[in-house]
């Protein structure tokens, strides 16, 4: 297993991938004490069928660049391939300001053709590979040295196999005249913005139970400083204050740091210093919020007027239309995507691109009575009316 510690060998494998059709990547990383994760491995492999051509490339090895590497990741003659890419492509967007494009996620395509949803990658390994992948090294230190002979073979395994499932479900996409659906799927994947947190927005991610905008003005304010406060200093959100601290804190509103004392979640670090500063001022902040800015709360199930029948029958529309395409049913749509259809509102996912085109269509049919179902056997069959 050959292991890439300089940026001269990296640059000449680097060059090399570039002249083939795609490169497999993975890699290993640390995120439990740092908001941003921390690169410990780079997993890449060329086409072929021996692990001649797959190699280990470590980033903290001592005075490497991986510019080499961004630059393959920019280079749009040579496919990136990845198995569950986000948290991978977030680390190449931080790291190296770059996206991998062309993209192939090898998750997405085998949910369009027909592995379910959320299909992992050693279930790619058993059913396409004919393979089984050894997981004991998963959550081993990806950041102590030497790595062991176990991780390098665990690590290697997870883009070498990859070779074979990318080329199986590249001909299967094509086959069956998918591939424009993946590319859409795809494009949240490649869009900057995935992976760019903005403090002011932290708040939508907290969940409540409560719409009051009040409330929401200062769980907004307390989001805000922790985002901020995390990224500066690489912490994670959770070591500031965790989201029941701050749903605690926004319901008690504290005023000063005796007020703060008295939390029940609070970690005992944020209740003094920059944090318990920080703490202060947000709630200061979210209570003087003019009743004009204040927050307002996704309100838009609390509006809908739900047809229960119709939504019931869209409900069986999309199983029998998914089990006749071989397709992941929530890839196409949630069960309050449907309610939002039998509803009337037509601003819906499930209504836009290829999925208009699985689905969709037919699910606007339905709505108008212009068709119906019935049931032969044990299939569901679209009749028109």
């Amino acid at each position: 297993m050959r292991t890439i510690t300089t940026t001269a060998e990296l640059a000449d494998y680097c060059k090399e991938a570039a002249t083939h059709d795609y490169v497999t990547v993975d890699t290993e990383f640390l995120r439990e004490r740092t908001y941003y994760s921390k690169l410990c491995l780079v997993q890449l492999a060329m086409p072929g069928t021996t692990d001649d051509n797959a190699v280990l490339v470590d980033p903290l090895a001592s005075g490497i660049s991986l510019q080499p590497l961004y630059d393959l990741m920019a280079d749009e003659s040579t496919v990136k391939v990845f198995h569950a890419a986000r948290q991978d492509l977030e680390i190449f967007f931080h790291d190296g300001d770059v996206i991998p494009a062309p993209l192939f996620d090898t998750q997405v395509a085998a949910m369009v053709c027909g592995f379910g949803e959320q299909v992992g990658y050693e279930t790619l390994v058993r059913k396409i590979a004919k393979e089984t992948v050894d997981k004991t090294s998963r959550f081993t230190d990806w950041s102590r040295r030497p790595l062991t002979e176990a991780q390098k073979t665990y690590a290697l395994a997870d883009v070498t196999h990859l070779r074979q499932i990318y080329e199986y479900l590249r001909d299967q996409l094509a086959k069956n005249k998918r591939a424009k659906w993946v590319s859409e799927e795809l494009s949240v994947l490649t869009s900057p913005a995935t992976y760019q947190i903005d403090p002011a927005n932290a708040w939508e991610r907290v969940k409540v139970r409560t719409s009051s905008g009040k409330f929401l003005a200062v769980v907004r304010e307390l989001a805000k400083f922790r985002e901020a406060y995390a990224q500066e200093r690489n912490v994670p959100r959770s070591r500031v204050y965790k989201d029941d601290a701050l749903t605690e804190l926004a319901s008690t509103k504290p005023k000063d740091l005796n007020d703060l004392s008295r939390s029940r979640l609070l970690l005992r670090e944020a209740r003094k210093g920059e944090i318990a500063e920080g703490i202060l001022a947000a709630v200061a902040a979210g209570m003087a919020c003019a009743p004009e800015n204040v927050p307002q709360g996704d309100k838009t199930r609390e509006k809908l007027n739900v047809n229960p029948a119709l939504a019931d029958l869209l409900r069986v529309l999309l199983k029998a239309k998914t089990e006749d395409m071989g397709v992941a049913a929530k890839l196409i749509a949630s069960a309050s995507d449907l309610d939002m259809i039998a509803a009337g509102e037509r601003d819906v996912a499930a209504l836009n691109g290829w999925r208009f085109e699985a689905f969709g269509e037919d699910a606007l049919r339905l709505c108008n009575g212009e068709i119906g179902l019935a049931v032969k056997g044990r299939a569901v069959k679209v009749i028109s009316l």
